[in-house]
């Protein structure tokens, strides 16, 4: 506005496209988790329809498909994760590594491309938005693995 330096760096813009990737809960690591690191069929069928959906933030399908609802092993990443990605994009900010959000971006705009836009074509910001993936995978892993153990339990106790 006018040439004024931006106010806040945690504003309306930074926490969705920062803090949730693929929608609540940053699910699009779980996605990414899930296809890389699953080895459960349900999971990964799941997923493989929900993939598409998440890149727009649209998670949908893995709350309720995957699922991440009433899922104990899930809440703490389904947490941690956003946490974590308004964290390492405040800090990112504040030491000067990318420019602050000063764009509103449409929801629907796919993780990298949202981070470019809502700063104002910052290069850097696809950057720390894709570390901020590869966090959140790491993050989602261990929790995913619990999840399917307790989900395969489940189908052999039901059989």
């Amino acid at each position: 506005m006018a040439g004024e330096p931006i106010p806040n760096i945690i504003n309306v813009s930074m926490v969705p496209d920062f803090g949730m990737l693929g929608g609540s809960g940053s699910t699009i690591c779980l996605v990414i988790a899930t296809l890389l690191f699953s080895k459960y069929k349900p999971s990964r069928d799941i997923v493989k329809m929900a993939a598409i959906p998440g890149i727009f933030n649209i998670n949908e399908p893995m709350i309720f498909g995957y699922p991440i609802v009433f899922n104990y092993a899930l809440v703490i990443p389904f947490i941690a994760v956003p946490a974590m990605g308004i964290t390492v994009s405040y800090v990112a900010t504040a030491l000067g590594l990318m420019n602050p959000c000063v764009v509103q971006v449409p929801w629907t705009t796919p993780p990298l491309v949202s981070g470019f836009l809502a700063t104002a074509g910052d290069w850097r910001a696809v950057v720390v938005q894709a570390i901020i993936i590869v966090l959140g995978v790491l993050i989602y892993l261990p929790f995913m693995k619990i999840s399917e153990k307790v989900q395969a339990k489940m189908m052999e106790s039901d059989a």
